[in-house]
């Protein structure tokens, strides 16, 4: 069971939708969430893409020296990216970062901020695009020349010439609901990463994308895209729940609401669908909660709970074929302590925080210096 971070690009803070308690996202704070997902045990830790964020390879890339094992999943726009480009920056990465790189492939997404980059093709089209564009970019990698003469790209002699480290390319990772996007998961990447669904519908993507990828000679990893509110307790979960979106008003949700509905993503149809624009009635399923869908794009439901509740709740999960868990909350840098903290001790094989690296006293602070511990003598 890998669980990955997220690095709040877009910006971050104590409530949704509010100025009041937002934090200054600037070089120095990302530096502290990456220096604490790395050093609490995060496996790797997602960057978002858009117009609305800072430039996930830049932003990366300029991380790497801040970290030691965390890996970086970062995003490649096939129809608004060269696939050769793309190629030559994931192995520049790859390398640079001694193979830390995993590459989350975006199709979709707003038609409105599609268009400002460049982009015109509908939606199916986009995923023509990408599988053209992953074709040049997955063999390039490889170490092979590739020609393709395709409906959206062509190329003649592409080729690499500095390998990435990660063989035969970095991992490809990728969500998506439509059809078009099932179809794009079973002919090409490694992880299929599903936004956090009950379990019923999951389990339906997941058998629905291995069902493709067998027809393909092929076999898919599983993940899921998730906030999560863990506290010492479920009433405190719930609590903490209902202040995240406590300066929230309804006008707010209505017009974020509004601006969502233009994008003609299924996933994005599918979040709103968990909650339809209301407050009244967001646990979707035990401890699934779609309160922050109700302003933000993309992934828009949380685990709820304590420690123990929200991993009996990954097992479930797990117990559908997901092994990797992307996880995110407001505040990051905070919480990325209390899910180290409250949750990691619950889930099998994890390492506690601050018993991996260093010395971590039995009695917390320390109080008085009768209680300071001897250390062994160095033998």
């Amino acid at each position: 069971m890998q669980v990955f971070w997220f690095f709040p690009t877009h910006g971050d803070g104590r409530y949704l939708g509010s100025a009041e308690g937002a934090r200054t996202v600037d070089h120095a704070y990302l530096t502290q969430i990456a220096r604490a997902a790395d050093s609490l045990g995060f496996d790797g830790a997602l960057i978002p893409t858009g117009r609305s964020c800072e430039d996930p390879w830049v932003t990366a890339a300029s991380l790497i020296p801040a970290t030691k094992r965390l890996k970086f999943l970062v995003a490649v726009r096939p129809g608004i990216m060269s696939p050769t480009v793309a190629a030559r920056m994931a192995a520049s990465f790859d390398r640079h970062s001694n193979g830390r790189l995993l590459v989350n492939v975006v199709a979709g997404g707003d038609p409105v901020e599609l268009a400002a980059d460049g982009s015109w093709l509908q939606h199916d089209e986009r995923y023509e695009a990408a599988s053209e564009f992953l074709q040049v970019w997955k063999g390039v990698l490889a170490g092979d020349t590739v020609d393709l003469d395709g409906k959206h790209i062509k190329v003649q002699g592409a080729q690499q010439l500095f390998p990435p480290v990660s063989k035969p390319y970095p991992p490809l990772y990728f969500g998506g609901s439509s059809d078009a996007a099932h179809e794009l998961a079973a002919e090409h990447v490694d992880v299929y990463l599903s936004w956090g669904e009950p379990l019923d519908e999951v389990a339906r993507k997941i058998a629905d994308v291995k069902a493709r990828a067998a027809k393909h000679g092929r076999t898919v990893k599983f993940g899921i895209r998730l906030h999560v509110i863990v506290r010492e307790s479920n009433e405190e979960a719930w609590a903490a729940a209902e202040r995240l979106i406590s300066k929230l008003d309804d006008a707010t949700i209505a017009r974020a609401q509004q601006t969502l509905a233009r994008a003609d993503s299924e996933g994005q149809r599918r979040m709103a669908a968990l909650h339809g624009g209301q407050r009244d009635q967001l646990e979707i399923a035990p401890n699934l909660w779609a309160g922050i869908g109700l302003v933000r794009g993309g992934a828009g439901t949380a685990l709820v709970g304590d420690g123990a509740t929200v991993a009996k709740r990954m097992q479930e999960y797990a117990d559908l074929g997901i092994d990797t868990f992307v996880f995110s909350g407001y505040p990051h840098l905070d919480e990325a302590y209390r899910v180290a903290e409250l949750l990691f001790p619950h889930l099998p094989g994890r390492q506690q925080p601050g018993k991996a690296d260093g010395f971590a006293s039995p009695f917390g602070e320390i109080v008085a210096n009768q209680h300071v511990p001897k250390l062994a003598a160095a033998s």
